[in-house]
């Protein structure tokens, strides 16, 4: 029996591909590769990968994974940083990963390779069909380039992406496209942002690992699910700062704290039950006394708290407790002991539209 060694981008572009290539190849053994170096930041990797393992698994088809070489590959495409999609990087980037697919390919005895990219309508088939058929020649093999876009065949894909709820990324791949992409869009890279307290924001990447690991679980126990979008306002704190007395203080900033201008600088004008009322722009300050009984914590530091925070569902819930309603921006900042006196304040926020998936069960 032949062997084809189908190097794999992500499953959108795989689970159809592979079908496909199973009608037309019966009598071969399909074997997948994802080698893909370029994918950027690593959680995002690992979300691409997770549902490539779910698609060969429902397919039968068995799944290699080649090393996360992520230097080597921003070594190979250093100098290329600022070439558009279809340039010169996407070349070095298909070069690259088609030479360690087709070794791989030579090394395991397989007479073919071919790679899932022919079906991204993002890809130019001409120079992957160039790549694809020079390192076909140094390694002795064959590469094959049937073409699963033409004849409505991007529409079917598309079709079977919603069918068989599969991860739809929302960009290519690599850090450079990416940084392109959101600056045509004019949107936030936060795709690059991670927190340092570790906690999972809506629609991140880590976000979306959590919700997809479920998706799998849900399947293994063969209970039902839904994966819908919802349109939300999204918040990402960038940085934020507290001083008083010329002395930067630990502070923690709960969710959807927002300033009009970052920076504020002012004194506390009162105390009412358990928030302290800042006279500049509807800053509120609570103890960590106060914050440990609202959220039913016993943090013994807001260090700690910054470090290890409860969810980020959890704090909404603080927000409520405090009297904000769904629509307030107000800031509200959290010290281990509230001092009278004037403060500086800096935060660095943003809030903004986005769309993010929710699993119903």
């Amino acid at each position: 029996m032949k062997k084809i060694l189908v190097h794999i981008c992500c499953s959108v572009d795989s689970h159809y591909f592979l079908q496909k290539m199973q009608k037309d190849y019966p009598d071969a053994k399909l074997i997948g590769f994802f080698y893909d170096p370029n994918i950027h930041p690593y959680s995002e990797y690992y979300l691409r990968l997770l549902d490539v393992k779910r698609s060969c698994k429902r397919l039968g088809i068995e799944l290699i994974e080649g090393e996360y070489d992520y230097e080597a590959w921003i070594e190979a495409t250093r100098g290329l940083e600022d070439e558009p999609e279809k340039g010169k990087r996407c070349s070095v980037c298909f070069d690259r990963r088609f030479e360690v697919s087709a070794k791989r390919a030579q090394e395991m005895g397989c007479s073919f390779f071919t790679s899932t990219l022919l079906t991204s309508p993002k890809k130019s088939l001409k120079q992957l069909q160039q790549s694809g058929d020079a390192l076909a020649r140094k390694y002795g093999i064959e590469f094959l380039a049937p073409d699963y876009r033409s004849k409505s065949g991007t529409q079917e894909q598309n079709i079977l992406v919603k069918q068989d709820k599969l991860y739809r990324q929302n960009y290519c791949g690599c850090l450079y496209a990416l940084k392109q992409q959101r600056e045509q869009q004019d949107k936030l890279l936060e795709e690059l942002f991670c927190p340092i307290s570790g906690q999972i924001m809506p629609g991140s990447i880590d976000y979306r690992i959590k919700l997809y690991e479920k998706r799998v679980k849900l399947e293994e126990e063969g209970r039902e699910y839904h994966i819908v979008k919802n349109r939300i306002l999204n918040y990402r704190l960038l940085s934020g700062k507290v001083i008083y007395k010329k002395k930067t203080l630990f502070s923690h900033i709960l969710p959807y704290s927002k300033l009009r201008n970052n920076y504020s600088r002012g004194k506390i004008e009162k105390k009412i039950d358990e928030i302290y009322y800042f006279n500049r722009d509807e800053i509120k300050f609570i103890s960590l006394d106060s914050y440990n009984t609202l959220a039913k914590k016993s943090y013994k530091s807001v260090l700690e708290l910054m470090m290890h925070p409860p969810t980020f569902e959890e704090e909404i819930k603080l927000r409520e407790q405090l009297g904000c309603d769904f629509y307030d921006l107000s800031a509200i900042i959290v010290l281990d002991k509230v001092e009278l006196g004037k403060y500086e304040i800096v935060i660095d926020s943003k809030i903004y539209e986005d769309v993010i998936e929710k699993l119903l069960i």
